[in-house]
């Protein structure tokens, strides 16, 4: 059993009663206690336990999830290819991604085309007469 002191509620007296001095006590609810509580560690598909899983974060705590977590490691690779002058062609074909896709993670990154990318310039192959 719990206990937990409460302090009384009414105001001291000049000389209180040895009742009035003592502090309440009620019971509490043994459920309320984290200690009280066994906890299983089912872990997700990415890993079997959650204690010590290598996300950085939990899946289910990052907004968009495992989906989110990986596509935001992916656009940091495609920016790092694109800054080191990778055609876009080349990154859309490593990732499996359409060129505009690539292009939309290039213009939403922070830093994108906009922090000293190159321009893109079409191929020779690329240009249609």
């Amino acid at each position: 059993m719990v206990v937990e002191t409460v302090e009384a509620q009414h105001p001291p007296k000049a000389d209180p009663p040895l009742a009035d001095v003592a502090p309440l006590l009620r019971r509490v609810r043994s459920d309320a206690l984290p200690e009280e509580i066994h906890y299983r560690d089912d872990g997700c598909d990415v890993h079997s336990r959650c204690l010590t899983c290598p996300l950085p974060r939990c899946r289910y705590d990052e907004p968009g999830g495992l989906r989110a977590m990986l596509n935001a490691y992916r656009d940091q690779q495609i920016v790092a290819l694109r800054r080191e002058g990778a055609p876009v062609d080349q990154i859309a074909e490593r990732y499996s991604l359409s060129r505009r896709t690539v292009f939309r993670v290039l213009s939403s990154a922070s830093g994108g085309l906009k922090a000293g990318l190159p321009a893109f310039q079409p191929d020779k192959e690329e240009v249609h007469a």
